[in-house]
């Protein structure tokens, strides 16, 4: 297993150890060969000749290694230096950074705070809203409520699409019935009535079915409670001699309406039969607004008189206009000529009063005579 030396081979003081040693070898050899030679008077003069150049050498090789290592230790300094200005340059980058991410993050946050204030906001308005559908839910719910809703949905529309005066809420029929609402068309067709109170359950309970068997039955219940409110509606409401032949059944939902046309049309088709009109809200302001154009059109037709007779007197007046004018035209004429000879009589007394300013009189003492007017 091998050591670690604690010096590297090409460490400075192990360089400067081994010249020492070689020197110290080679002074040790020359003071052997000086001995040897002590004999000798000739070589004894060389050899200390030699040490003395080797002595020469030894400091030359001193002052080597002391600049080597004054070298080396500048070299340090300046990589120490250049470590130092580096380590401060990644320094004053990491803070830069760390403040960026700082008052990003900052930012990131505030924004993240009014966002949630935003979905706090939301949040409040889902839960009310939540409540107002298990308050309509809870409407519906009920026969009773449910047949106030599409009643008042059925206000809604009618009063936005008609005049008031062209239909009544709630008129009793002369068989006692009430309608919920009767449009006052003229004959033909003549008042129509519009039923609003039309049956849910049949309808909740097949969104509620299952497929299969359960969806066939609720299926046809639905069917059997449409066909009974049809029926209804034609024998209370189509009354000979005071409505027309016909009525409208209305639907507060467009699902159900939907529903109805898409996989119940013999429903439908039984509707037109006994002429009952199954109109949904959208459906309904279409024909509201169809029948609003009959309407103007009969009150037209009924103030064709009326309006003949305003015509025949207003061509009076005009002829009496007219006339007045030809008289006001001959009152601007006389006007014009007594004007005119205004003009004359003036122009007559300017000459004469010339004549007098000048005393331009004729013979015999009289003024001369001017024609007269």
């Amino acid at each position: 297993m091998t050591q670690t030396l604690p010096f590297a081979l090409d460490h400075p003081r192990l360089l400067v150890a081994g010249v020492l040693g070689v020197i110290l070898v080679a002074m040790v050899l020359s003071i052997r060969a000086a001995n040897r030679a002590a004999r000798l008077s000739g070589p004894l003069m060389q050899l200390a000749r030699r040490v003395e150049a080797l002595g020469e050498g030894q400091e030359r090789l001193a002052g080597g290694l002391h600049h080597v290592t004054e070298a080396q230790m500048q070299s340090q300094s300046a990589m120490l230096d250049l470590m130092e200005r580096r380590l401060a340059d990644v320094q004053g980058k990491m803070s830069e950074s760390l403040y960026g991410s700082a008052r990003r993050t900052a930012h990131s946050l505030g924004e993240l705070q009014e966002r949630l204030k935003v979905i706090d906001k939301a949040q409040d308005k889902i839960t009310r809203l939540s409540g107002d559908v298990l308050s309509l839910q809870d409407i519906l719910s009920n026969k009773q409520t449910r047949g106030a809703f599409g009643e008042i949905q059925l206000n809604d529309i009618v009063g936005k699409a008609l005049p008031p005066d062209a239909y009544t809420l709630q008129a009793t029929l002369g068989n006692g019935r009430r309608a919920d609402c009767l449009i006052h068309m003229p004959a033909p067709p003549g008042p129509i009535v519009i039923d609003a109170k039309f049956p849910l359950e049949a309808y909740e309970v097949l969104m509620r079915a299952e497929m299969g068997d359960q969806k066939t039955r609720a299926a046809q219940a639905f069917r059997l409670s449409v066909r009974k409110h049809l029926r209804d509606i034609a024998a209370r409401y189509i009354v000979d001699g005071e409505t027309s032949d016909s009525a409208l059944m209305f639907l507060p939902s467009e699902a159900v309406y939907a529903e109805l046309h898409a996989n119940h049309a013999q429903v439908v088709r039984e509707g037109f039969a006994l002429r009952v009109w199954i109109v949904s809200p959208t459906t309904c302001m279409a024909v509201l607004n169809t029948l609003r154009g009959v309407l103007k059109d009969a009150r037209m037709r009924e103030q064709a008189g009326a309006i003949r007779r305003e015509l025949g007197l207003l061509a009076a007046d005009v002829d009496r206009m007219g006339t007045r004018v030809e008289n006001l035209d001959r009152h601007f004429g006389q006007a014009a000529r007594d004007v005119a000879e205004i003009r004359i009589s003036a122009e007559k007394a300017g000459n004469r009063a010339r004549r007098l300013d000048n005393f331009d009189f004729a013979q015999g003492g009289e003024p001369d005579r001017l024609p007269r007017d």
